[in-house]
């Protein structure tokens, strides 16, 4: 046997494992990155289904007479805004995610002012109709939290693979992805006045 050979050998075993290795590190982003999407995909739903809620709880809310038509408008716009903000989760910034909060705690903000000028109304109040929306959409603003919560850890998960070394020198394209924050103004104690006379 020559002696070239076995050199040449752990020079082409060395390079296969190198290889092989750092197809693991791009496969392990790729998983990283769908889980991101995943979770991402998982939030719009959240919104989505809030979105859906709204346009029944105003169409119930209407219904009831003398309804101030402001507060209707408000919550309309404010869905409106909200629906029109788009995010890829494959580029998200941070500026985009903050657009997308501002615009989903518009909503937020607009359904409270709704939820409390209800309690003005008496007959819709005692309206079935009218409290199963107001459940479902409690219930919705729980999952939304969740859907958040664990689209912050898919993506701290995603930054911690490509950030580390030495997954980053192989990762240059794969670029950190921003966290959702707190809506402006959320540190800030609730006002809560119940008008009681």
């Amino acid at each position: 046997m020559k002696k070239w050979i076995i050199p040449v050998l752990i020079i082409v075993a060395l390079v296969v494992i190198g290889f092989f290795w750092s197809m693991g590190i791009k496969n392990g982003a790729i998983t990283q990155n769908q889980a991101v999407a995943k979770a991402w995909g998982d939030v719009n739903t959240s919104y989505q289904r809030r979105n859906d809620l709204i346009g029944n709880l105003v169409k119930t809310v209407e219904g009831a007479a003398n309804f101030e038509k402001g507060t209707l408008t408000a919550v309309i716009e404010a869905r409106s805004k909200a629906t029109s903000v788009q995010v890829d989760p494959a580029n998200a910034t941070p500026e985009q995610l903050e657009a997308f909060s501002k615009a989903q705690g518009g909503v937020t903000s607009a359904l409270s002012r709704l939820l409390v000028t209800v309690e003005n109304y008496p007959d819709l109040k005692s309206n079935q109709n009218f409290l199963k929306l107001q459940d479902e959409l409690a219930s919705t603003e729980n999952s939304i939290q969740t859907s958040r919560t664990r689209y912050n850890e898919s993506v701290e998960s995603y930054n911690n693979y490509v950030l580390k070394f030495p997954n980053s020198m192989f990762l240059g394209n794969y670029k950190e992805k921003p966290y959702f924050n707190a809506v402006e103004g959320a540190d800030k104690p609730v006002d809560v006045n119940f008008n009681i006379k």
